[in-house]
């Protein structure tokens, strides 16, 4: 997995995410159709870029960092192919809100 992060870096405020994978069973053991899943909105950061220029060319801090979890908007974020999986790139002012642990 770190081998393909070295050849793909997000450029300014840009962040890359791998999304956490659907339930596909209840937990009384029930298969889920694809069509029924809940879209997942959680995600773990894998990638984050510099941060964003200011007007006076300043960096903007990243307000995430590798490995933290993020809640995604419904809708947005570029999907991303790295060596079979998939991930999405969002901008760092996308995420709405970051989970402690």
């Amino acid at each position: 997995m770190a081998r393909a992060f070295k050849k793909f870096l997000p450029m300014f405020d840009r962040v890359l995410v791998e999304r956490f994978i659907p339930e596909v069973k209840t937990k009384g053991g029930i298969m889920i159709p694809e069509g029924a899943q809940a879209k997942v909105l959680e995600a773990t950061v894998v990638a984050v870029g510099v941060g964003a220029r200011g007007e006076n060319g300043t960096v903007i801090p990243m307000s995430v960092n590798v490995g933290d979890k993020v809640l995604l908007p419904e809708y947005g974020g570029t999907k991303i192919k790295l060596e079979d999986k998939d991930y999405f790139l969002f901008r760092d002012g996308d995420f709405l809100g970051k989970f402690e642990s």
